[in-house]
């Protein structure tokens, strides 16, 4: 492996962990993920079981759109 490619991968990397540690920062500020009609949450004495069944739906139908819009080589 030479060492440009290397770099490349490191710096994609990077760039990835920036992007998704500021998107984790941000995800509670928007208003209705995680509490759509469709999520999962039952809760009993000592547990609580959440499943955001709706979010993760809705969640994968907007990155699926983005890369079918996306641009491609």
């Amino acid at each position: 492996m030479e060492a440009n490619s290397l770099g490349k991968i490191l710096l994609f990397l990077g760039i990835l962990l920036i992007v998704l540690g500021a998107s984790l920062n941000f995800i509670n500020r928007v208003p209705f993920l995680g509490k759509l009609p469709g999520d999962i949450m039952i809760q009993r004495k000592n547990v609580t079981f959440y499943f955001p069944l709706a979010t993760s739906i809705l969640v994968s139908l907007i990155v699926s759109l983005v890369f079918w819009l996306w641009p491609r080589r």
